[in-house]
């Protein structure tokens, strides 16, 4: 890219006498012949693409012909700011017609004019020849060579074309094909208007939404809710109730087992205490029993 800039102001140095309005490199156009393209760049980086067509009559830049000149050229001047889509211009002057694309009957310049100058001596006669790019309703003839001289373009194109290109631009008339450029990277679109291309956006720390999501994701303390309750359950001193209920239920002494008792058959209104009491007599005086029959 450096090589390609210092070659374009080694010819534009050679032929300063033909350069008027102060070069702008950054803003380039190229215009292919052979493709009847038209490529726009900026900082050497493609921004748009749009169709076009160059002069019927062939390539070249003697007066008195309508061909379409070759080489580097720069734009001189810009006319029609603001002005309708289609509106007619005739010597450079609005005529207050506006015609639609492909209106029959007419061949004007329309919407635009885009003057350019030349910046060598193969077409140093550029701006005495007014050579333009221009709208034109005859706009199903672009995308092949149908004009005078001039390069012409859709009047939306054109339109377009204007508000991105200062005087000034760089212009380059080629007979080959467009070469192979970069496409510059989008633009964003922010609350506070358009920012840097991505490629300038340098990474950024997590937001600090993300943050506080994460924060919120960790292990909390149990409510106070839980707390409470917690505490609500917790043991608690014995009231004076409970106390005289304990004193109340301390163990007595076992019941007295008569033998009538004994002699009883179970019955289910014995406690469980009085029936082992009973059991533990009956075994002693079956053990009795069985040593007296041994002395007898």
């Amino acid at each position: 890219m450096l090589r390609r800039v210092a070659a374009i102001l080694t010819v534009i140095s050679a032929t300063s006498a033909f350069a008027a309005a102060p070069l702008d490199t950054s803003n380039e156009l190229i215009i292919s012949v052979r493709d009847q393209k038209l490529v726009l760049l900026r900082n050497g980086a493609k921004v748009a693409t749009y169709p076009v067509s160059t002069s019927m009559f062939g390539l070249g830049d003697a007066r008195g012909r309508m061909t379409t000149p070759l080489g580097y050229l720069a734009v001189e001047k810009k006319i029609g700011d603001n002005v309708p889509v289609g509106a007619v211009f005739h010597k450079r002057r609005l005529t207050g017609e506006v015609l639609e694309p492909n209106a029959p009957g007419r061949d004007p310049i329309t919407t635009r004019i885009i003057w350019l100058r030349g910046l060598e001596a193969q077409n140093a006669h550029a701006y005495q020849r007014c050579i333009y790019i221009h709208g034109t309703p005859e706009e199903k003839k672009i995308g092949r060579p149908a004009s005078y001289g001039c390069i012409r373009m859709k009047s939306k194109d054109v339109a377009e074309l204007y508000d991105q290109l200062p005087v000034g631009a760089l212009v380059q008339i080629i007979p080959d094909r467009l070469p192979k450029t970069e496409k510059a990277k989008p633009r964003q679109e922010m609350s506070g208007g358009v920012v840097a291309v991505a490629a300038n956006v340098t990474p950024q720390p997590p937001p600090q939404k993300t943050a506080t999501a994460v924060a919120n994701v960790a292990p909390q303390p149990p409510p106070e809710k839980t707390v409470t309750m917690a505490a609500n359950v917790a043991p608690q001193p014995r009231s004076q109730k409970t106390a005289t209920t304990t004193a109340k239920v301390t163990p007595q002494p076992p019941p007295q087992i008569t033998a009538d008792m004994l002699a009883m058959p179970p019955s289910s209104s014995l406690t469980v205490e009085e029936m082992r009491t009973a059991g533990a007599l009956a075994g002693a005086r079956q053990k009795a029993k069985l040593a007296q029959n041994k002395r007898l």
